[in-house]
């Protein structure tokens, strides 16, 4: 009964000290074109990853966020956005007219992905571990609204992130970035 004891506190140290090395790097997901983006080819950069909705009051911060993206994609920093309905339903379009969208209004040339959601019961994996202390070994947090900013480190680790109302060129992301 002993050695059972031992062996399933020394599997719980395991399983928990796993949870915590876990990395954005660790996910795969579908881009806005319905190909598979692996996370693990942007290790190296600091990445800035954003929930965003084409018909919502903050869709201007597309305008930041693409100026923001051109501004440091040189210096290894990259955004991702994840278009989501969740809020009022305000990205009601395919991801073919989510592109279109964001192509013509704002050029936007940031990487994009496939409609997900980012709360709830069909709350994406990605966004599991981005609002999750138990999978990011970090924080627990809710997505307020759309364009909330999720700070990732170029390691692949959480640091924090901004608010959906805070500027993209906001302090605290401009001097993490730097």
């Amino acid at each position: 009964m002993k050695q059972l004891t031992l062996a399933l506190f020394f599997s719980l140290i395991m399983i928990s000290m796993v949870q915590e090395d876990k990395t954005v790097y660790d996910f795969k997901v579908t881009d806005i074109d319905g190909k598979e983006f692996d996370f693990s080819s942007l290790k190296g950069k600091k990445i800035l990853v954003v929930n965003v909705a084409s018909k919502c009051g903050l869709t201007p911060q597309y305008t930041k966020l693409q100026e923001l993206y051109e501004k440091y994609k040189d210096n290894n920093f990259v955004i991702v956005g994840f278009p989501a309905n969740n809020f009022n339903g305000q990205e009601p379009g395919t991801d073919e007219e989510i592109k279109t969208f964001c192509t013509l209004n704002y050029n936007v040339s940031f990487p994009m992905m496939s409609k997900i959601d980012v709360v709830g019961e069909n709350k994406a994996p990605i966004y599991k571990w981005l609002t999750e202390k138990a999978e990011n070994g970090k924080l627990d947090t809710e997505v307020q609204w759309n364009f909330q900013k999720f700070m990732i480190d170029e390691n692949g680790h959480l640091v924090d992130f901004v608010p959906p109302r805070e500027d993209p060129f906001c302090d605290k992301i401009v001097k993490w970035i730097e």
